[in-house]
């Protein structure tokens, strides 16, 4: 699999017309050294937020992350973020791709776009990671918890990064957020969600770090080496702020507490079997790997479900007035139910 989702990958003259390709194309050419020569654009299918392509034009092999059209929810769909923190991680140990160029005007394809190198490598396709031999689902998993300690280690203020977010209070500040998000964007009725919006502002834990974190670090959203269980590239760097680490380590565990149903989730599978971590193995080697004392609790997880079903309901909302990413959204926004629940049987 290539760079920035799995799935099908068609070619999509539906979102960008004759016009449109044309403009990108003038575009490239003069932003891009080597983009001379015929263009050729790919859709790549399985994301459910930012409309992705593959551009082929002359030698180059790069990837466009746009915004989607219609009316968004504030601050949600920020390009400019994604590309500004992965030219920030260029030099540091954190593995992503080479930022190419920017555009924020939007009379060339409709939305601002970004443009990165194409990498080549594998994207997974579930978290038990069937296309794998069992001996190599572990070292992924191992993989993953190590490059997010990669991550929480950068020095975001050395990187002029300071601006990035608010440092401090994050968890405060976040439940606010996602309360106010799913107050926008609810398509339905939900007890569990409006427990949780009660609880988990009593019960945030003492203490506070602020490090980058990425806000959808997990499997899905890796890139690895096309033949060693290595990463190669961070995706989707969306939801990106400075926060507590604890939020990212978290968020990437939530599949031990989901059905398989709900998201792909790895709850009620025989994990020793399948070559994968205990939920506990993977956070350990985190913690080990990232010098952290401070353990992932149930607060930790319960809100990390809790802002995913949001995120989930986000998603049915945008599916209802047709300006969902991915023709799936509708099932997708579906499961927000079961991470409610399952955050709600945590606490």
């Amino acid at each position: 699999m290539s760079h920035g989702g799995s799935g099908d990958q068609t070619s999509n003259s539906a979102v960008l017309d004759a016009q449109a390709t044309g403009r990108l194309q003038a575009w490239l050419e003069r932003q891009v050294p080597g983009c001379e020569g015929p263009m050729r654009l790919e859709r790549i299918h399985g994301g459910q937020s930012n409309p992705t392509f593959f551009v082929y034009v002359g030698d180059q092999a790069l990837v466009l992350r746009k915004q989607p059209p219609g009316e968004l929810l504030p601050s949600a769909h920020a390009v400019d973020r994604e590309f500004r923190i992965q030219q920030a991680l260029a030099d540091t140990g954190v593995p992503v791709p080479r930022m190419r160029a920017f555009c924020d005007d939007r009379a060339v394809i409709g939305t601002p776009f970004y443009v990165m190198d194409k990498l080549d490598g594998r994207v997974l396709s579930s978290q038990s990671v069937p296309e794998l031999p069992p001996a190599q689902r572990r070292a992924c998993w191992l993989a993953m918890a190590e490059t997010l300690a990669s991550l929480h280690a950068v020095d975001w203020a050395a990187l002029g990064l300071g601006d990035y977010g608010k440092p401090g209070n994050f968890f405060a500040r976040q439940i606010g957020r996602w309360t106010r998000q799913w107050q926008a964007s609810r398509t339905r009725e939900d007890a569990n969600i409006e427990r949780l919006i009660t609880w988990l502002p009593a019960h945030i834990p003492p203490g506070d770090e602020t490090t980058i974190v990425h806000g959808d670090f997990r499997l899905g959203n890796l890139m690895f080496h096309p033949t060693e269980p290595r990463v190669i590239a961070v995706l989707d760097w969306e939801l990106s702020t400075l926060g507590h680490p604890l939020a990212d380590a978290a968020y990437s565990a939530m599949g031990f507490h989901t059905a398989p149903s709900a998201f792909d989730g790895l709850k009620g599978l025989d994990l020793a079997a399948l070559g994968l971590p205990t939920q506990a193995e993977y956070l350990a080697h985190y913690q080990a790997s990232s010098q952290r004392h401070e353990p992932v609790t149930a607060f930790h997880l319960a809100f990390s479900l809790f802002r995913f079903a949001v995120i989930l309901e986000g998603i049915s909302a945008r599916a209802q007035s047709g300006n969902a990413a991915a023709e799936d959204a509708v099932a997708v926004g579906r499961q927000s139910a079961a991470f409610a629940q399952a955050a709600v049987e945590l606490i």
